[in-house]
């Protein structure tokens, strides 16, 4: 099951392609099998150029690269979902009706006890009890990975990871150690990371937050009930914050999927290790077993929603209503242009 569209160019060109995950539920590897990408944008900001050969879009998530093709070929767009269970493609050529290979489908990532971690109690944990039955229900699409809530990204050192080619790094920092959703180009080249991405023009000055939030994503996979700190959205009090604060939130994923978090309103924040150089995006992704930590500039008075961006997450609890306080009477503050102000709405 796929679907199709063509895009004609010109052999030289530079060809700048924006990629949106506009899905329900499912994560896409992207790949153009003999071209090299050049991210240069994260979720409509500007990034570090970063060549890659194959990236992993969350749902809600946009990336831009840019292509070059210098010979009169077609050049296949390649978008697998996550759990190989289907694909969406393009064609890149230089004319119409010309088309390239479809790749065939790799096979489905099978999740591991590293993925598992933060599912479970460790003191009690038996490993001979960890049936197949029990990991039934799982979708590899939005995959469920459990956690390993002790990994904490912002003592890993990530500033010392080498050049933004990651050539040195044999593991995705931002994947449970051991994980088998540790995602790999097909090619054996780039994938990339969100350690590799780097802010090109800081949009605020860089500052210690006034406080942290921990925010840990639970739910149960059999009944399909999703939450954030074990409480669903109808039960729980709204999440009240101060205008012109500095907010950092901890994401704990407690669970066996992947979730990509949007906070609406303000500019996420993602931390990388890099201060002031960290990455502004609107979704955050967090799989399993891992902690993610973002930082919030709170600039935008009134009410937003925070949620994961799997809809089924977000309808059945996996939701807050961010209540921002105070400010002044416009919805911009002071000295600061109206578009430097939040993120989507």
């Amino acid at each position: 099951m796929f679907q199709k569209s063509d895009f004609v160019f010109e052999p030289g060109e530079r060809i700048r392609l924006r990629f949106i995950n506009s899905s329900a539920m499912t994560y896409f590897d992207v790949r153009i099998p003999g071209l090299e990408m050049t991210v240069v944008q994260a979720d409509g900001n500007n990034v570090q150029p970063v060549n890659v050969d194959e990236f992993r879009i969350g749902v809600a998530e946009t990336y831009d690269v840019i292509v070059r093709i210098t010979d009169r070929k077609a050049c296949t767009i390649f978008a697998e979902s996550m759990g190989r269970s289907g694909f969406a493609r393009g064609t890149l050529a230089p004319e119409e009706g010309m088309t390239a290979e479809v790749p065939e489908l790799r096979e489905a990532p099978l999740l591991t006890m590293a993925d598992m971690a933060g599912h479970m109690d460790h003191g009690d944990m038996n490993h001979g009890d960890m049936s197949k039955d029990a990991m039934g229900g799982m979708n590899d699409d939005g995959m469920d990975s459990g956690e390993m809530a002790g990994m904490d990204h912002s003592a890993m050192g990530h500033g010392s990871m080498g050049g933004s080619d990651g050539a040195s790094m044999p593991e995705d920092p931002f994947y449970a150690s051991g994980s088998g959703l540790m995602p790999t180009a097909s090619n054996g080249g780039k994938f990339l990371s969100y350690a590799d991405l780097r802010a090109q023009n800081p949009l605020y000055e860089h500052r210690e937050p006034t406080r942290e939030i921990e925010l840990r994503l639970t739910g149960n996979m059999e009944r399909y009930e999703w939450s954030i700190n074990g409480i669903k959205y109808e039960d729980a009090d709204p999440i009240v914050l101060q205008y012109g604060e500095r907010v950092r939130f901890k994401f704990v994923n407690e669970t066996m999927m992947t979730h990509p978090m949007h906070l609406h309103g303000m500019w996420s924040i993602l931390d990388v290790g890099e201060g002031k150089w960290n990455p502004l995006k609107h979704v955050i992704s967090v799989a399993p077993a891992t902690t993610v930590y973002m930082e919030t500039e709170v600039d935008a008075p009134g009410e937003w929603a925070f949620h994961c961006h799997l809809s089924y997450h977000a309808a059945s609890g996996m939701f807050r209503k961010i209540v921002v306080e105070g400010g002044p009477d416009s919805t911009v503050a002071e000295g600061k242009p109206s578009g430097t102000q939040g993120g989507e709405s």
